[in-house]
């Protein structure tokens, strides 16, 4: 009785916030279904970190010595170690892509270049706020809209607010149909909202659908080198689903491979949501920066469109230009739901899809050339 009265007792106001925000996240996966194979595991991971003498931490017991907790093991092995979890989760997310859309309408990468302006704004925001650099670039690729990326950017840059940073972007990227129709409205009129766009894909072959993420890696290793891994896992998952020889792996990778390290990268994640590194002013900072990055990443997608339309004789609606952001498939959503809101017979969905797989590319491509930028700044 002793024992559970002083455990009681050894719990501090900033592992009752942290209690309190497990249940939040747990509640917005089960109830709002908003990202539920990641936030739910996050949310569960942080009330165990913040239990008092937790067992799922390393720790140091009396007349037992030092022991290991799991997850915390799991932290340093699977990201801090080699980034593991988040690389692997990336050949999950190739296997689902079709690139078909965008090999159909090329000038959509276009758009996953432009809608990653969030990231760069987002970084300067950090660095005028006092954020070292290491830390404003890391809080920056939150705008990529791509979890697995800002988790990767942040530990391989030594970030102190992984946890945070891991927090905004998937909580974003849950709220892309709240965020996104918001900041698009801010931006555009109901005459370009209305724009017809006529969809006459192209055949696209097998052959260019197997060259395409053999070339886009080798380009990739050329521009940003950095990006190699991130680029290359994502390009490698999709070559299992584009070579027709695989079918089962590639299934496997789309299906089992991706739920289940997402699972574990949810609750592993966790270590980094320990109270004392959590709970402070600048968690709020990080909240406020990345939802400033998701609105200038919708932002900076539909300006380039509009920008594109003055040379343009065939208008785009510049509601796809807000699809470029890496969330797949929920911002082609959002862009279709909204084109038929304003006309019912306006479908935009796979011009939305060309420009959001487009993403996928842009955000892994932008986060390795953030690791290139900081390693030639801080060297």
């Amino acid at each position: 009785m002793d024992f559970l009265i002083s455990g009681v007792q050894s719990v501090t106001i900033e592992q009752i916030i942290m209690y309190g925000v497990g249940i939040v996240l747990i509640y917005l996966a089960i109830s709002k279904d908003f990202e539920p194979s990641l936030l739910l595991p996050m949310g569960f991971g942080a009330i165990l970190v913040n239990l008092p003498l937790s067992g799922v931490l390393n720790q140091s017991l009396p007349g037992i010595g030092e022991t290991h907790g799991i997850i915390e093991w799991m932290f340093q092995v699977g990201i801090e170690a080699s980034e593991a979890l988040p690389l692997l989760l990336f050949i999950g997310i190739g296997a689902m892509i079709d690139f078909g859309p965008l090999l159909a309408t090329p000038k959509m990468l276009l758009f996953g270049a432009a809608a990653q302006f969030g990231i760069f704004f987002a970084i300067s925001v950090a660095a005028l706020l006092g954020f070292d650099l290491r830390d404003a670039a890391s809080i920056g690729v939150i705008g990529a809209a791509d979890g697995p990326t800002a988790i990767l950017v942040s530990q391989i840059l030594k970030s102190k607010y992984i946890g945070a940073i891991a927090v905004a972007a998937y909580s974003y990227m849950a709220l892309v149909p709240i965020v996104q129709p918001f900041a698009i409205r801010l931006v555009t009129t109901k005459k370009e909202r209305l724009i017809r766009m006529e969809y006459n894909p192209g055949n696209v072959s097998k052959k260019a659908r197997i060259f395409f993420p053999v070339i886009v890696t080798v380009l990739a290793g050329f521009v940003a080198p950095a990006s190699v891994s991130l680029v290359g896992f994502l390009m490698f998952g999709n070559l299992l689903r584009e070579c027709g020889v695989l079918n089962s792996l590639s299934k496997t990778a789309s299906d089992m491979l991706a739920s289940l390290v997402t699972l574990l990268l949810g609750i592993t994640i966790s270590f980094s949501m320990k109270a004392e590194d959590f709970v402070s002013l600048s968690t709020l900072f990080i909240m406020g920066i990345g939802l400033l990055a998701f609105v200038f990443d919708t932002i900076g997608g539909v300006l380039f469109v509009k920008f594109l339309n003055l040379f343009s004789r065939k208008k785009i609606n510049p509601m796809v230009g807000a699809a470029g952001i890496s969330a797949f498939p929920m911002s082609a959503r959002v862009v279709q739901k909204m084109g038929l809101k304003e006309d019912s017979t306006n479908h935009l969905l796979m011009h939305a899809i060309g420009a959001n797989v487009s993403g996928q590319i842009g955000s892994v491509v932008a986060g390795g050339v953030i690791l290139n930028l900081m390693a030639q700044y801080l060297s």
